[in-house]
């Protein structure tokens, strides 16, 4: 089965691969088992660099050798190299993490906080804003403004994004229940969609074309489409401001 220049593209992205790893390991998995020399040819890789590709895949852990004369390769189910994949990825998150932890309580980052504060001063009302386009980049962005919240959380949207919202609220939740973090969510949702949430936050049922999320009632972000379009062109603007947001939360905050 001949696989399309995209697909290897993508598993190269994918699995942090070369593009000649990419087209032997998707030949070898094909074949089951094979010779480098059967596989160089298959998958077009220069048979010079096809033993330096076997070896660097079987210590990756996405072929095995079977000694013997000649000297076969054996494919390695994609269930378990995906274990793998994910595995090595939460070990470089989890060191990442670490690192940064051990930065933040050296005189280097002291450093750092001390040019933020000295420099905020100069910031004018207009410099704290953003355009932000792209839903992922939207997300993303949003979950960082639900991390930092520590007082609460009012977020006005329609019935697609609400599902998205608790996507993005599942941890922030839990850690903020405990020091009194109160949630509130406007959208034209039923009972039914909220059931397993109903006790952790507050949802007001109200028809509304809206999408914001205002935090503390310091900063807010408010999406400048109703987000039907496609995901890329989806576009928001984030202000912080106190005066504009207690404003703005005013206006749209359902009364009591």
């Amino acid at each position: 089965m001949a696989i399309k220049q995209e697909t290897l593209l993508r598993l190269k992205e994918d699995f942090k691969l070369n593009i000649y790893e990419v087209r032997i390991w998707t030949v070898l998995l094909e074949k089951g088992i094979a010779t480098a020399g059967e596989l160089a040819d298959l998958s077009s890789v220069p048979r010079s660099r096809c033993y330096d590709v076997l070896e660097s895949l079987e210590k990756k852990g996405f072929v095995l050798m079977k000694i013997g004369k000649p000297i076969k390769y054996l494919s390695v189910p994609p269930e378990e190299i995906m274990e793998r994949v994910r595995k090595n990825i939460e070990a470089d998150t989890d060191m990442s993490l670490k690192m940064l932890e051990e930065v933040r309580g050296t005189d280097i980052f002291k450093d750092l906080e001390l040019l933020y504060n000295t420099g905020i001063e100069k910031f004018e009302s207009t410099d704290m804003c953003n355009a932000l386009i792209g839903r992922e980049n939207l997300n993303y962005f949003i979950k960082g403004m639900f991390e930092k919240a520590r007082k609460e959380i009012f977020i006005m949207t329609s019935e697609e994004g609400f599902q998205r919202k608790l996507n993005l609220l599942s941890k922030v939740i839990k850690k903020g229940n405990k020091r009194g973090l109160k949630v509130t969510i406007v959208a034209p949702v039923k009972p039914a969609a909220y059931a397993k949430v109903k006790d952790s936050m507050k949802i007001i049922t109200q028809d509304t074309e809206a999408r914001i999320v205002i935090v503390d009632q310091t900063e807010s972000l408010f999406m400048m489409s109703d987000g039907k379009a496609s995901k890329e062109k989806d576009c928001g603007i984030w202000v912080k401001s106190e005066f504009f947001t207690k404003g703005l939360l005013s206006m749209v905050q359902p009364q009591a």
